[in-house]
């Protein structure tokens, strides 16, 4: 065999040569390619509520929301200034802030709100969350309604009544209209409301205003869809579009933190 390979002419040799190389240069390009298509799967990917506001509000299929970019901290999203009127939940003076604007009836509103849980129960003092509305009439009819509740139950029990109201609601709620309009006081009785105030301000519509106020700011922050969250940071606000797993969340906040 030795003898063979000693008799291949050095044209020959070269092509075995660069054709062995090729083939592990092909091998390693394979598995580079696999581990990326791997990796992004392991991130995880969000998906948004979305409607066309231009067009007044009108449902658009639901779409697969961009990753966000860290380094969109140049772009300057202009909020309205936080208050201790305003639903926090986390440390009041926590350097990260997640302003999340919310949709009770949309599917990734639900899967967000367990994640934004995660972040509040990982982080401790670092990470605060603040909710606001922004109900999708063309997508949700109950959600305005769903707000409003919640605000109800704010008037009643400051801040603890609306968490524990907002937080029974997203557990239970089906989602896309499907939580029926009578579980609305039941939810207020179970979270240590007095039902009969809660129905007298629900019916009244006390709240429509600050409702409607949220979903104006939302929309002038660049909401396209919900769930729609703004990351503060010092002077960095980065708009995050869709319900992104804790992963990816973690993996936006932790370079902040640095």
């Amino acid at each position: 065999m030795k003898e063979e390979l000693n008799k291949l002419s050095p044209k020959m040799t070269f092509i075995a040569g660069a054709g062995g190389g090729l083939l592990i240069i092909f091998a390693i390009g394979f598995f580079v390619l696999l581990g990326i298509v791997v990796n992004r799967g392991s991130l995880g990917s969000a998906e948004t509520c979305e409607v066309d506001l231009v067009a007044g509000n009108q449902p658009v299929k639901t779409v697969q929301a961009p990753s966000p970019a860290l380094t969109a901290g140049n772009t300057k999203i202009a909020l309205v200034e936080i208050t201790s009127d305003d639903h926090i939940k986390g440390n009041v003076n926590a350097p990260i802030t997640i302003v999340e604007f919310s949709d009770p009836e949309c599917p990734y509103c639900k899967r967000f709100h367990d994640t934004m849980q995660q972040v509040v129960a990982n982080y401790g003092d670092s990470v605060r969350w603040v909710y606001k509305h922004a109900p999708l009439d063309g997508l949700h009819r109950k959600a305005r309604k769903e707000a409003e509740a919640m605000e109800c139950a704010y008037e009643q029990k400051g801040n603890d009544g609306f968490w524990k109201f907002a937080d029974r609601l997203y557990e239970i709620t089906p989602s896309n209209d499907r939580l029926e309009v009578s579980q609305l006081p039941e939810i207020a009785k179970y979270v240590g409301l007095d039902v009969n105030k809660f129905n007298t301000c629900l019916d009244s519509g006390e709240f429509a205003s600050k409702v409607q106020g949220q979903l104006d700011e939302a929309q002038k922050a660049g909401l396209r869809g919900t769930p729609y969250s703004v990351i503060i940071a010092g002077d960095q606000t980065i708009p995050v579009s869709g319900a992104y797993p804790f992963e990816q969340i973690k993996a936006m906040i932790d370079p902040l933190l640095k």
